[in-house]
């Protein structure tokens, strides 16, 4: 069975579908999948973005800090829980970034409410930067979400940022495009295949 490591932004709708993908994937295929926190805020913190993106990533940082909070404390398999609880209300609901919102979330994974309060705890931060810092080490720094490490049987591992896909493949189209896209990225000198937008985001 391979092991598939998926960082993540909470707010970012591209990681996911992606995550929903891999959940597909699991279903048709031998793999296992593990999620990780990458914040995008933290990533782009320095950088010169466009105005509509900076405020985007402003209200990104407290959802990131609460899924750190639920990765550092309780582990793998209550983030999982979370990121399935939390993404529902940010990309199928529609609710606002709110406190609400991560209690809601929290209850419905089984976790302390408590933790909703590293929405504006600060010191997280640092450890979401070393988190991007793990998750994009192997795929680029000037990339993001979704961030996918692959490790096989041999303990060989495939990293690559994607697949960028709407609406979520379902089933064995789930598994047909997992094969794609590991084989591509398992090709040496590979980097890049891309084609333009012309479909409405679908999760």
């Amino acid at each position: 069975m391979s092991t598939v490591d998926m960082w993540f932004d909470p707010k970012c709708p591209w990681a996911w579908i992606a995550s929903r993908w891999l959940l597909e994937v699991e279903q048709v295929r031998e793999v296992g999948v593990r999620f990780h926190v990458l914040s995008l805020a933290a990533l782009n913190e320095d950088r010169e973005v466009e105005d509509w993106y900076r405020e985007w990533l402003d209200s990104a940082w407290e959802p990131a800090r609460v899924a750190k909070a639920v990765e550092q404390n309780h582990g793998p398999d209550d983030l999982r829980a979370f990121y399935t609880a939390v993404g529902n209300r940010i990309h199928l609901e529609r609710r606002p970034l709110d406190q609400g919102l991560y209690l809601d979330a929290l209850t419905e994974a089984g976790l302390p409410t408590d933790l909703a309060d590293a929405a504006k705890d600060t010191d997280l931060d640092d450890a979401m930067r070393a988190g991007n810092a793990t998750g994009l080490g192997p795929v680029g720094e000037d990339l993001g979400t979704p961030a996918i490490h692959v490790t096989d049987d041999d303990g060989e591992t495939t990293a690559f940022f994607g697949p960028v896909v709407s609406p979520t493949p379902r089933g064995e189209a789930a598994g047909k495009l997992w094969d794609g896209v590991l084989l591509v990225a398992g090709t040496p000198g590979f980097f890049e295949l891309k084609r333009a937008r012309a479909r409405p985001q679908v999760t």
